[in-house]
């Protein structure tokens, strides 16, 4: 009888402190506090973001211990974040998790943040949950910070074959949506304004860059002084105009993934599709994905909305790949900011 394994996940890159356990790769718990105060400031702020995950990751793994229905003795590892993501932020999860292992005298497995957000498909539901993609599959991984495409060969071997040179799409979701004044954070926001509006009431800039790599930068600045513009006309243009806005503005990001997405799929033939991170959560995104699919014949994954932000049940989900390897950390492993799959 083999024994089961027991993986805790920390996860705290950014603004959200999470815990999470599995069992054999199937969840148990997965708790997240989310960290309201950079609402004020339209925008994480790091210094405050690193306080409070320490105020919140012994309570967050407390819970998901409890919650799993186990005690941290029957832990077989911790696996944690080890980058990329903000410094400050990392280094309290990172810590937490050394200490934590070293105490338990666990294994401690180093994991990264990218490859964790792909791999949130392999989280298992049940025991005889097996509705993950099969290796070789394509991944566009969209988030607030991160914006790839990445051709998946196993758990330990993605290759990145396009990402955007300046702005991740989520922040140019963001940061539009801070510019119409609807508020911080722009997605849940401008995806239900989007839900109501025409997505061609207004044409923006789309970049043309060549390859499989993308750019955002042109799109912000292009919906910024047309918005100008358009105030100067009309004060409260926003307000008469925000539905047709948004989805304009989404319809226009949306298109620019999947052309390159569809590139992707041609140049490599690979017609296994996943969606992944932050943004995988809208729904103009998830929309053009299932017509995709039809009008393609790909065959596509999408996630459980709460696998699409930061989680800690898929960073626990690669520690428990990396464990079954034997792939472990030493404790003097440093945490990383760099965005890499490494």
């Amino acid at each position: 009888m083999m024994k089961d394994i027991y993986i805790l996940g920390i996860e705290s890159s950014c603004d959200d402190t999470s815990a999470a356990v599995l069992r054999n790769g199937v969840i148990l718990s997965n708790v997240t506090a989310s960290q309201e105060v950079h609402r004020a400031y339209g925008g994480v702020v790091p210094e405050l973001a690193s306080r409070a995950h320490q105020q919140n990751v012994v309570p967050v793994v407390d819970q998901a211990i409890k919650r799993a229905g186990i005690t941290k003795e029957d832990l077989s590892a911790v696996a944690f974040t080890r980058g990329p993501g903000l410094m400050g932020s990392l280094l309290v999860g990172v810590t937490f998790a050394k200490g934590f292992a070293r105490s338990l005298d666990i294994p401690l497995i180093d994991v990264n943040h990218l490859q964790g957000h792909v791999m949130a498909h392999f989280i298992k539901e049940s025991d005889d949950d097996n509705s993950h993609p099969p290796f070789p599959f394509i991944c566009l991984l969209v988030s607030g910070g991160n914006s790839q495409i990445v051709k998946v060969n196993a758990y330990n071997d993605m290759e990145v074959l396009g990402q955007t040179i300046d702005d991740a799409a989520g922040e140019a979701i963001d940061k539009c949506s801070k510019v119409m004044g609807l508020g911080y954070p722009g997605g849940p926001i401008i995806d239900k304004l989007a839900r109501q509006g025409n997505p061609q009431a207004f044409k923006f800039s789309e970049p043309h860059i060549p390859g499989l790599d993308y750019s955002f930068s042109g799109l912000k600045t292009s919906f910024l002084y047309n918005l100008r513009k358009w105030v100067a006309e009309d004060p409260d243009f926003v307000e008469h105009h925000k539905e047709d806005l948004a989805a304009s503005l989404e319809h226009t990001i949306v298109d620019i993934l999947m052309k390159k997405l569809r590139l992707a799929v041609k140049q490599t033939g690979i017609k296994h599709v996943a969606v992944a991170g932050g943004v995988s959560a809208n729904n103009g995104l998830r929309n053009a994905f299932r017509e995709h699919a039809t009008k393609y014949g790909w065959t596509i994954y999408i996630p459980k909305f709460s696998y699409t932000t930061d989680n800690a049940a898929m960073i626990a989900c690669v520690g428990t790949f990396k464990y079954r390897d034997k792939a472990f950390a030493s404790i003097d492993l440093p945490a990383f900011s760099k965005v890499t799959f490494q």
